[in-house]
């Protein structure tokens, strides 16, 4: 059975219509680094977690999955 893999930081990047790119820029860091965060290659820390919850202009756990069963 393959593993879901839930990427909430590509997601609300897309619902709000932005880019890796202006997230980049607006963190001063490299697109790389999203790029990476949005394939799942690397997780950012959870200082920059927060700081991109704060970019984005939405609540830190919107960019976390549950691991609760509904």
């Amino acid at each position: 059975m393959a593993k879901k893999v839930f990427n909430r930081i590509k997601a609300v990047i897309a619902e709000q219509g932005k880019t890796n790119e202006w997230l980049a820029k607006k963190l001063s860091i490299s697109t790389n680094t999203v790029s990476k965060w949005c394939t799942n290659s690397m997780q950012p820390t959870v200082e920059r977690l927060f700081a991109v919850a704060d970019a984005l202009g939405v609540d830190v756990r919107e960019l976390l999955v549950t691991n609760k069963k509904r």
